[in-house]
């Protein structure tokens, strides 16, 4: 937990009288602001805030620790002003988190580009299949795609994720090939665990068609099925970056050209822009330029998925 960040935060809520208004003075969500609250309480060992359905008072010991945050804020903007004006090289630890297939297929790629630019710096990639908590599992920047994001998260917009419908010969030669999307509602589809029942979406030519669809693998990693349907299980919805190179090389086939499935949003999502460290802001600066600069890692190339 970033001690100085739950300073921060128990001096916004002393000085905006709640902690729905410091949320909204940090730019930080209700949830995140109780958390650090709780942080700051068990650093200091004791309970900082009355607490009443009108207003919060403050504690003796509340009194106290206003006071010493205070101090250690104003101790941080003088150490940070220090280090920026004496050396502009970015150092320290980021702790990044994504998807496996997200990871492997494009954030590594880009993270290395970041270090060539700024070898002091270190990343610790983490790769998950969950979407995690940033301040219980200390992460400084998670990249998602998603179209269903928590409006209390703050998040950057980073780029768009196009996908593909895919599945092996083999596969196809057994079971036919789909010529529109309700035909996959006839078919062994390979869905991701947490969607549930999934529904696969499509647009042509301003045409909109969703179909339900389902099969007997899911799996909590989308690699998991992309691997699935390389060996012939079922007809799989992959992000491009991660089915171009089976496509081009035929062990999978495209199904559906005419129909383009739903695009994603890649965020990047972080805990409060405000006292956000230098190196955090230069990365967020950087993959919005990097996903801009190549964009062959998650649009459609018509030549490599021929």
């Amino acid at each position: 937990m970033d001690r100085i960040m739950a300073a921060q935060v128990f001096v916004a809520i002393v000085e905006r009288g709640s902690m729905i208004n410091a949320a909204e003075a940090l730019n930080m969500s209700r949830a995140m602001v109780t958390r650090y609250l709780s942080e700051m309480e068990k650093w200091s060992g004791a309970r900082l805030l009355h607490r009443t359905t009108r207003k919060l008072s403050l504690t003796d010991a509340g009194e106290s620790t206003l006071l010493r945050c205070r101090k250690l804020l104003q101790l941080s903007v003088e150490m940070e002003s220090v280090a920026e004006s004496g050396d502009e090289a970015l150092r320290g630890l980021l702790r990044l988190s994504c998807s496996q297939s997200f990871g492997q297929g494009a954030v590594v790629i880009a993270v290395a580009e970041f270090l060539r630019r700024h070898p002091q710096l270190n990343i610790d990639l983490q790769l998950e299949s969950r979407a995690v908590n940033l301040v219980e599992d200390r992460i400084d920047l998670a990249l998602r795609i998603t179209n269903d994001l928590d409006p209390n998260l703050i998040a950057r917009p980073l780029s768009h994720c196009d996908s593909v419908v895919c599945a092996s010969p083999a596969y196809l030669a057994t079971h036919g090939t789909p010529r529109k999307p309700d035909d996959l509602a006839l078919h062994n589809c390979l869905t991701y665990t947490y969607f549930g029942k999934s529904l696969w979406s499509f647009e042509r030519d301003g045409k909109k068609s969703s179909v339900p669809v389902s099969g007997n693998l899911s799996a909590n990693e989308s690699l998991v099925l992309l691997t699935g349907a390389v060996e012939g299980v079922g007809i799989v919805m992959q992000p491009v970056y991660s089915a171009a190179a089976l496509i081009a090389s035929g062990q999978l086939v495209r199904l559906l050209p005419e129909w383009q499935p739903q695009s994603m949003g890649i965020f990047a999502i972080y805990s409060t822009r405000r006292q956000m460290p230098v190196a955090l802001r230069a990365l967020l600066d950087f993959l919005v330029e990097w996903f801009a600069a190549n964009p062959r890692w998650i649009k459609q190339d018509v030549q490599l998925l021929r």
